[in-house]
């Protein structure tokens, strides 16, 4: 029979066929059954109900207690943004605000217990993350001071950089700037133009910028308040370029004066994150003892001889490189608490704002009932929940490595390219959640006093924060090919064509399953049945990961020819086919989130979870997996992974799970754990709720009194 398209919309039966899906996937759960808490009674059902604090606390995660302390300290008024308040002002604020997190203790969890520290560096993430908050711009100002300035002396220097240079940078006394970035060279770093080059006869390092895009911008505490900055920059040493690495420069003298030879410039206003004194700085010839190269990596002898425990100098520049890794790994979580925030406030808005009288005469519908309305904010929820179960991966990834517990090679490169495939998905989604949010309070949504436009306006940039999200995702699909590569190391062009050729005919697919997926009209034109298998765990996971190998496996039949051609060639070939190689890595990370998500359900930590809340958090779960199938629907018909009436279906699927949720959307939204000293958002404090029963009061007794006055009468209808 001919697979066409129905292009007719549902009717009654497909709706309700949906639902009894539905219905069988919560029976499906029974009482006592994964949890093992009790037997069931005979005849109990699964009640569909989320247990807020037990929910909330379980996605506080492994690091539940800083998080918690860090949001008390996000509650403190004097730890907040205030709308409005003048650069200067708030630039002000946010340093004396970081003097307070000095005071108790928060920006100091990941430095060495011998220096006061705690040597945790993910309960340092965990609690750092969180002060988004309370104003992204003191997140991101204590970020640059001890999670960039002073993991780079950290993490690159020894023992010596340790003892006298960390205990000022801990306090506060060294406010410093995080110098990589250059006006030339943001995510190419290995091209950055300030040179470092030794004088054997002074043993002095002298660092220049020769040219104005060598100048070192977009850098937090430059303009104002750095003393000092880790400056990276080519070692040159007997006329060698070794590569970058990095150096530690005092920029300015007790008195806030730039030291000779350093000058720089204030970036000045900007769209956001103005709380943060970014500026320019640059060096004209400027020296530096030999002891303050940050040499863990590689160190120059007084005579000028270059050594290092790493031979390769590209893997030595990615070493160095990665071991800032945690500034992808804080923007994710970040991120992923200010969409937190953004649906707490539409949601609750959502729930208690009315308009039209749909329904009925004499009340108007809250907005959150309408259809179109839920399809805007609950799967962003899903996703959000996605994003949070994959973040807690990452960060337990990132304190496995940076505690030492497990820090091989594979477990570096595995960590960046976490981070490098979470980070982009993260920013982006706080960024589309903020400004579907705004949409959805209306008017409202755009006044500075619900927060939601500044948060929008102070998260735009972390897009490019730490590595453009593309530059990011090109990273990763780099290690996708190189896997794939060494998986066919040794077969010959013919292997891999033959390879691809399958894919594309849908042989490997049969071998995994997802055969039984690519069905006809056999589904019998039910909506339901053509997609509740899509609704299983396996398939999903089946449908995600063929996606992903498949466009893994269709970039590197491309690019085989390039191993054998020029390099502007080669160039061009890569170029050619950039837009898949980014998708590919994106439907990487897609994969990662949705993977993350089963995990949190099915997981040993998820063993004290109540059935009820479990079949919220399946439904969430599926209209996430869902909901990405229905975002790259054309390719799954493209390349034959669906059949076009199972296509159609999903779409409606997603509604009825939108709908399933509905009545759930304030529980998943309040189990984030932020409290109204966190939200700060007038509209989502009760006051839209008072104004709405006061006016249906009014027309209430008004009605009752028999004073509204008579409509005005509507005209005949002429026959």
């Amino acid at each position: 029979m001919t697979d066409t398209l129905d292009t007719t919309g549902p009717d009654d039966s497909e709706v309700e066929a949906i639902d009894r899906d539905l219905d069988e996937s919560a029976a499906a759960i029974r009482p006592g059954k994964v949890t093992g808490r009790r037997a069931p009674l005979e005849g109990e059902v699964v009640v569909a109900r989320t247990d807020v604090p037990w929910l909330s606390r379980y996605l506080l995660g492994t690091w539940a207690d800083i998080r918690l302390a860090s949001r008390d300290a996000a509650a403190k008024p004097e730890m907040q943004r205030i709308e409005g308040l003048g650069m200067a002002e708030h630039r002000a604020r946010v340093l004396e605000q970081c003097r307070y997190l000095v005071e108790t203790g928060q920006g100091l969890r990941a430095f060495p217990v011998e220096l006061g520290g705690a040597n945790d560096p993910g309960g340092n993430i965990a609690g750092f993350e969180e002060l988004v908050v309370a104003d992204p711009s003191l997140q991101i100002k204590s970020g640059v001071q001890w999670g960039l300035f002073g993991a780079a002396v950290l993490h690159l220097g020894t023992g010596y950089h340790h003892e006298t240079l960390l205990p000022d940078i801990m306090s506060l006394k060294v406010p410093g700037a995080f110098a990589m970035t250059e006006t030339g060279h943001g995510s190419d770093v290995a091209s950055i133009g300030t040179t470092a080059t030794y004088d054997e006869a002074t043993q002095e390092f002298v660092i220049h910028t020769p040219f104005r895009g060598a100048w070192k911008d977009y850098l937090g505490n430059a303009a104002t308040d750095g003393t000092a900055a880790t400056v990276f920059a080519k070692l040159v040493t007997k006329g060698v370029d070794h590569g970058v690495h990095c150096f530690y420069v005092p920029i300015r003298d007790e008195s806030g004066a730039f030291l000779p030879g350093v000058g720089g410039e204030d970036d000045g206003l900007k769209g956001g994150l103005n709380g943060i004194d970014n500026g320019r700085l640059h060096f004209d010839h400027v020296r530096i003892p030999r002891e303050n190269l940050l040499n863990r990596y590689g160190d120059v002898a007084e005579d000028g001889t270059y050594t290092s425990p790493i031979a390769s100098s590209g893997r030595r520049f990615f070493t160095m490189l990665g071991t800032l890794v945690q500034g992808r790994v804080s923007l994710d979580g970040a991120s992923t608490n200010a969409a937190k925030v953004a649906l707490q406030i539409a949601v609750t808005y959502g729930n208690q704002r009315r308009q039209f009288t749909a329904g009925s005469d004499t009340d108007e519908e809250v907005l959150l009932d309408y259809r179109m309305h839920q399809m805007r904010l609950i799967p962003k929820i899903a996703t959000t929940y996605a994003a949070a179960f994959a973040h807690e991966t990452l960060l337990t990834k990132f304190d496995e490595v940076f505690s030492g517990r497990s820090d091989t090679d594979e477990d570096r490169q595995d960590l960046e390219t976490l981070a490098a495939a979470l980070k982009p998905l993260s920013t982006w989604h706080g960024l589309d959640t903020l400004q579907e949010a705004r949409e959805a309070c209306g008017g409202a949504g755009f006044l500075a006093e619900n927060r939601l436009v500044g948060l929008r306006a102070d998260l735009d940039v972390y897009a490019t924060f730490e590595g453009d999200n593309h530059v990011l995702l090109q990273l990763v699909a780099k290690r996708l090919l190189s896997d794939y590569s060494r998986r066919f190391a040794k077969a010959d062009f013919g292997v891999l064509a033959r390879f691809v050729v399958e894919q594309a005919a849908d042989k490997a697919t049969s071998g995994s399953g997802l055969r039984s997926l690519v069905q006809r009209v056999a589904d019998l034109g039910s909506t339901a049945r053509s997609v509740s298998q899509l609704r299983e765990t396996a398939a999903q996971r089946q449908l995600l990961t063929d996606r992903v190998e498949t466009m893994v496996a269709e970039v590197a039949g491309a690019l085989r020819p390039a191993s054998k051609m020029s390099q502007k060639a080669a160039a061009d070939l890569f170029n050619q086919h950039q837009t898949e190689i980014i998708e590919a890595a994106r439907a990487h990370g897609e994969l990662l989130q949705w993977e993350a998500f089963t995990e949190a359900l099915e997981g040993p930590a998820a063993a004290g979870m109540d059935d009820g809340t479990r079949v919220v958090l399946t439904w969430v779960r599926d209209l996430f997996g869902l909901g990405l199938v229905e975002k790259h629907l054309a390719w799954y018909l493209m390349h034959g992974r669906l059949s076009p009436s199972r296509a159609r279906s999903v779409r409606l699927y997603t509604e009825r799970l939108a709908a399933r949720l509905r009545p759930h959307a304030q529980d998943l939204v309040d189990a984030f754990g932020y409290g109204p000293e966190h939200i700060r958002a007038s509209i989502a404090s009760g006051a839209e709720k008072a104004r709405q029963d006061e006016a249906r009061a009014y027309y209430a007794e008004a009605r009752a009194a028999g004073t509204l006055p008579t409509p005005e009468p509507k005209p005949s209808k002429k026959r």
